[in-house]
C-alpha cells in the first residue's frame, strides 16, 4: 500500500468539498456588511480587480478570520493592502509560493522519513523514544504559524478555495496555471489546532507499529490432531502474507486446501480477538487455532486472548478523528474528510457505485466458474482465488527460488529497477533517470512506498527481505510498491507546476500498483503464452474487484456506525465489526458463495492502520481497468509518462484527459459478461 502521509495535505488540513450545497462563508465573526465594504472599497482602489474573484477570495478569508486574528476594521485594512488586482503580480506571487511550499513540503517530508526510520525499516530494536521520535507530527504548528503570521490569509484571499462542484464546472475551461492555482486554494479551508493533528498522528503511528509486528508463527501452528502443515521458518504478517499464504496454495493440489483452511481459522480468531494474546509476533507456544488450545513444552498452557487490542487501535484513530471535527467547517466528520475531501469523490456516490458492483448477476456466474474449476464447493477464503493468474499453476517454491536468486537483498532489487523498466518500454536512459529517484529499503511491515516531496528528493521503497532472499510474496509486493514509486516520480518530477504534483487521490496510485503487479511474472521473465489470457485477466479482476468492495462497504457502514454510538468500548466495537462484516458477507456474498455467516471480510489491517483508505483500492482497481484498456495497441511506458505527468486535477478531470473516460465500474461489468461466454 502507499504510505498514508501526503505531507502538504496534513499539515495545512487541506480538503476539497464534494458536496454540491457547501459553500465557504464567513465564520460569522466577519459580517456580510464588513465583506461588502472591503470589496467596495478594493474595486474603488484597484479598479481592475475582477470582482468575481475579489469577492470569492474575500469571502474565503473572512470565512477563517477569528477575533484574535484582529477586529473587523483590521481585516478590512488587511485586504486592502494584501490583495493583488494585477494578474501578472499575482502570477509572481503564486510561482514564489510555490517554491516555498515546495521547500517546507519536501524538507519536513525528509525530516519525517529520518524521524521514522526505526519504525519502518528494519533496522534495529524499536525503544521508547524511537516511538515518541517516529510519532512526533513535524509540521503540527505549521498550520497555526501561517494563521499567525498571516500567509494562510493572504493566500486564502488571493487564490481562493473552490468546491469540487466548481472544480468539476469550470476546470475543463481552466489553463494548467488556473488549476495549479486553484489548487494553492485548497490548502487553508480550516484551523485545526497543532495539539488534535500531533494526537491524530500518534493514535496512526501507534496503529502502524502494531499492525507491523502482526506476524502469526506458522511453523507453531497445529491441526488438532497434532500435525504441522506449514515450514518451521515461516512468518507471516497479518493480514498481507495470510492472504497471500491462500493465494499460493492454489497451486498446492496435495495439501493445499487443508492449509486454506487452517490459515482461514486464524484470521477468524483474529477478528474475533480469540488469538491468544501471547502467540502473536511470538514462536515460544504451539497453537492450535480450531480448538484455540495452546502448548508449551508438550504441556497444555492457557492464555488470554488478546484483550480488543485490534479494535482500541481503531476507536483511539476514530476519536482523534472527532476531536478534529469541529474545526472543519463542511467537513466535519472523518468520512467526508476522506471521501469527498481527499478522494473528491463523495462516501454516497462510492457506496452507490459498489451496491451497483456488488449485486450485479455476473458476479454468481464468475463464483460458479471458480467452483467448477475447483471441483469442489467454495469457501469464505476462496474470495482470494487465484486461479486465473498464470502463476497459480506455478508452485510457489519454484517462483521463490527465482525471485531469492534474482533479489537476494534490498540493495539487489535497486540494482534490477532499471531492467524491469526497460521491459515495461522505458528506454535506458529514462529507466535510469527514473530508477535513480528511488531507493529501496528493508521493510519492518509488509512494505509500502513513501514518496518524495521535493525535487531533488528520492521516493522510498520499503520491501521485506529475509536472509535467504526476496521470496515470491514479498517480490510481488515490491513490485506494487514500485509501482507508486514510479507514479510518485512521474507526478513530482514531470508536472509543471508543484501545487499540481501528485495525482488526483490515492486510488490512482494503486491503479499505477497495480498495473505494475500484474505484470511480475513477465518482469521475472517468465512467459504467458496461454490464448484466454485476456479473459482471464478480466475475471481475475471482476473477482478480486468483488472482494475489496465488499471489505470497503464494511468499514464504510462501521465508522458511520461509530459516529452513531461515539461512546463505544472496544469490546462493543469488536461485536459491531463482526455483525457488519456478517451482515455485508450475507447481502452480496452468500448469493455468490453459497455460504453466510463468514466474518472474513473484517481482516484487512487497513481498517486499523489506515482507516477509510480501502475505497482507494476499489477505485484503484476499476481506474486499472479502464487504463489497461485505454493501453491496449499503445506503448505503456509513454502513456505511463504522460498520464501521470497530469498531476492532482480532479478525479473525473484527470480520467477524461488521461484516458477520453469517467470513471465507473460498467466496463468492467460489460467485459465480465463478455468474458463469461
Amino acid at each position: 500500500m502507499r504510505k498514508i502521509l501526503v505531507l502538504m495535505t496534513l499539515v495545512l488540513t487541506a480538503c476539497s468539498s464534494a458536496d454540491k450545497k457547501v459553500e465557504v462563508t464567513a465564520s460569522g465573526f466577519i459580517g456580510d456588511t464588513v465583506i461588502a465594504g472591503v470589496v467596495d472599497r478594493v474595486i474603488e482602489e484597484q479598479p481592475r480587480a475582477n470582482k468575481m474573484l475579489l469577492e470569492k477570495g474575500v469571502k474565503h478569508a473572512a470565512s477563517l478570520w477569528r477575533a484574535e486574528d484582529g477586529t473587523s476594521e483590521e481585516f478590512a485594512d488587511f485586504v486592502a493592502a494584501n490583495y493583488i488586482s494585477d494578474p501578472g503580480k499575482r502570477r509572481d506571487v503564486f510561482l514564489k509560493v510555490s517554491n516555498y511550499f515546495e521547500s517546507l513540503s519536501g524538507n519536513m517530508n525528509e525530516i519525517t522519513i529520518d524521524l521514522r526510520k526505526v519504525l519502518d525499516e528494519a533496522v534495529g530494536e524499536i525503544d521508547k523514544v524511537d516511538r515518541m521520535f517516529g510519532n512526533y507530527s513535524v509540521g503540527s504548528h505549521l498550520q497555526t504559524d501561517f494563521y499567525n503570521n498571516r500567509i494562510a490569509f493572504v493566500i486564502a484571499l488571493n487564490f481562493p478555495y473552490y468546491t469540487l462542484a466548481e472544480k468539476e464546472e469550470l476546470g475543463s475551461g481552466w489553463s494548467r496555471e488556473e488549476w495549479a492555482m486553484a489548487r494553492l486554494g485548497d490548502q487553508f479551508v480550516s484551523r485545526v489546532p497543532a495539539e488534535l493533528n500531533q494526537a491524530a498522528t500518534v493514535a496512526m503511528g501507534n496503529a502502524e507499529m502494531y499492525i507491523a509486528e502482526y506476524n502469526i508463527h506458522m511453523g507453531k501452528l497445529r491441526t488438532d490432531d497434532g500435525k504441522q502443515l506449514f515450514p518451521d521458518d515461516m512468518i507471516l504478517l497479518s493480514h498481507w502474507n495470510l492472504r497471500d499464504e491462500i493465494k499460493s496454495n492454489y497451486a498446492d493440489k496435495e495439501n493445499g486446501a487443508e492449509k486454506q483452511e487452517m490459515v482461514y481459522r486464524v484470521m477468524e480468531r483474529i477478528i474475533r480477538q480469540e488469538i491468544p494474546g501471547k502467540v502473536i509476533n511470538s514462536a515460544e507456544y504451539e497453537w492450535f487455532p480450531y480448538s484455540n488450545k495452546t502448548v508449551q513444552n508438550g504441556s497444555v498452557v492457557e492464555l488470554d486472548a488478546e484483550p480488543d487490542t485490534r479494535y482500541s487501535h481503531l476507536l483511539n484513530i476514530f476519536n482523534s478523528e472527532r476531536a478534529i471535527d469541529p474545526y472543519v467547517p463542511g467537513m466535519n466528520t472523518a468520512i467526508l474528510r476522506s471521501f469527498s475531501g481527499g478522494m473528491e469523490i463523495s462516501q454516497e456516490d462510492t457506496e452507490a457505485l459498489f451496491d451497483e458492483y456488488l449485486s450485479s448477476p455476473q458476479l454468481k456466474k464468475l463464483g460458479e466458474v471458480i467452483e467448477s474449476r475447483l471441483g469442489r464447493d467454495l469457501r469464505p477464503y476462496d474470495i482470494w482465488y487465484d486461479g486465473f493468474k498464470s502463476r497459480s499453476s506455478i508452485p510457489e517454491s519454484l517462483l521463490t527460488a527465482r525471485t531469492s536468486a534474482l533479489y537476494p537483498t534490498p540493495a539487489a532489487f535497486k540494482m534490477g529497477m532499471p531492467a524491469m523498466l526497460v521491459k515495461l518500454g522505458w528506454s535506458p536512459e529514462r529507466a535510469k533517470q527514473i530508477a535513480d529517484r528511488i531507493v529501496v529499503d528493508p521493510a519492518r511491515g509488509s512494505g509500502h512506498a513513501w514518496g518524495a516531496g521535493m525535487k531533488g528528493a528520492v521516493s522510498h521503497l520499503r520491501t521485506r527481505v529475509s536472509d535467504k532472499g526476496m521470496d515470491y510474496k514479498g517480490y510481488n509486493i515490491a513490485v506494487h510498491e514500485f509501482g507508486h514509486n514510479v507514479e510518485q516520480t512521474i507526478s513530482l518530477y514531470d508536472v509543471d507546476y508543484y501545487m499540481l504534483s501528485g495525482v488526483p487521490n490515492t486510488a490512482f496510485t494503486e491503479a499505477t500498483a497495480f498495473l505494475f503487479q500484474d505484470r511480475d511474472l513477465m518482469l521475472l521473465g517468465m512467459k504467458e503464452d496461454n490464448p484466454e489470457k485476456e479473459s482471464l485477466q478480466t475475471l481475475d479482476a471482476a473477482w478480486s474487484l468483488m472482494e475489496i468492495m465488499g471489505v470497503s462497504m464494511v468499514e464504510m457502514k462501521l465508522w458511520k456506525w461509530l459516529y452513531e454510538n461515539q461512546q463505544a468500548t472496544p469490546a462493543e466495537l469488536r461485536e459491531q465489526t463482526v455483525r457488519t462484516a456478517v451482515e455485508v458477507w450475507n447481502k452480496y456474498f452468500a448469493p455468490v458463495m453459497g455460504v453466510s455467516d463468514s466474518p472474513l471480510l473484517a481482516i484487512y489491517s487497513h481498517m486499523i492502520n489506515g482507516p477509510l483508505y480501502l475505497q482507494n483500492y476499489a477505485y484503484g482497481q476499476i481506474i486499472q481497468f479502464q487504463i489497461e484498456d485505454h493501453l491496449k495497441g499503445k506503448d505503456f511506458s509513454d502513456e505511463i509518462d504522460r498520464m501521470y505527468s497530469l498531476g492532482r486535477l480532479t478525479p473525473q478531470h484527470w480520467m477524461n484527459q488521461a484516458a477520453g473516460v469517467k470513471i465507473s465500474a460498467q466496463p468492467v461489468i460489460r467485459a465480465l459478461e463478455e468474458a463469461l461466454k
